[in-house]
C-alpha cells in the first residue's frame, strides 16, 4: 500500500471512530477542509506532516498514535521517478 492510501485510511477510520465528519475536523484541527477532503480522495499524493500534526492536534492525539496502526506496517512511498518523469506512452 502507498503511503497517500494509508493516511487515507487512517483518517476515514478516525473520523468514523471519533463520530466526526471531515469539515468538524478541519475546524478542530484549523486547517482548510479541503487538505482533509483532498487526502481523504486521494488526490494528495504525499501530505505534508504539518497537515498530518494539525490532523492530530484535532483528535487530541500525539503524532505516533495516528501512524501506530496495520495501514502503515507494509507502506511505501511513491517511487520519485513515477512522479516527476512524463510517461512515455
Amino acid at each position: 500500500m502507498i503511503l497517500s492510501e494509508a493516511i487515507n485510511l487512517r483518517i476515514a477510520e478516525l473520523l468514523k471512530k471519533n463520530s466526526l465528519t471531515a469539515y468538524q475536523l478541519s475546524y478542530r484541527a484549523g486547517i482548510s477542509n479541503s487538505i482533509i477532503s483532498d487526502c481523504k480522495r486521494g488526490k494528495v499524493k504525499e501530505p505534508t506532516i504539518s497537515s498530518i500534526i494539525h490532523i492530530c492536534e484535532g483528535l487530541n492525539m500525539q503524532l505516533r498514535d495516528f501512524f501506530d496502526s496495520e495501514y502503515f506496517k507494509d507502506v511505501e512511498a511513491i517511487d520519485r521517478f513515477e512522479k516527476n518523469e512524463p510517461k512515455i506512452v
